[in-house]
């Protein structure tokens, strides 16, 4: 099982780690991305995200499917959260079964990497002054002069 998911409630991991559950599997790790309370030297009270889904979805699904090409993995699951979050709530939920931990913990990082980056998920903070502004991979937008092993086509 390879899935993709975006949602506007809460995330409910536990649910989806034992979709996870199989009996050829002797590893597991996971990741869960949690709204925190500062970012860049600002005192941040909650954020909202936006996802151009349909986009979304079809690119989320290529990165588990890269996932299961590069690492020997059974299954492996990435839900990604939309919507209004309070701090500590949790924007994005990956887990991964396979043969062994290492393959789970690399194919995990892969995952959480490269959604962060490829997918059309838009992230707005609201800070403890009034203000608030969408957080953007500058760098990503000047063009891909950077050194993350990324191609920008």
């Amino acid at each position: 099982m390879l899935q993709f998911a975006i949602q506007d409630a809460d995330l409910q991991p536990d649910q989806w780690r034992q979709e996870l559950l199989d009996p050829a599997c002797g590893g597991y790790a996971s990741f869960e991305g949690w709204v925190r309370n500062h970012n860049d030297g600002e005192d941040v009270l909650r954020l909202e995200y936006q996802a151009y889904a349909a986009l979304a979805l079809k690119e989320g699904q290529r990165i588990l499917a890269e996932a299961a090409e590069k690492f020997p993995i059974a299954h492996a699951k990435c839900v990604h959260r939309t919507g209004a979050l309070e701090i500590g709530g949790m924007a994005v939920w990956v887990g991964v079964s396979g043969g062994h931990r290492d393959e789970c913990f690399q194919a995990c990082r892969y995952i959480i990497d490269e959604v962060k980056h490829r997918v059309p998920v838009w992230k707005k903070e609201h800070y403890r002054n009034g203000d608030s502004g969408w957080v953007n991979c500058e760098a990503c937008a000047a063009g891909g002069d950077h050194d993350n092993g990324h191609r920008h086509d």
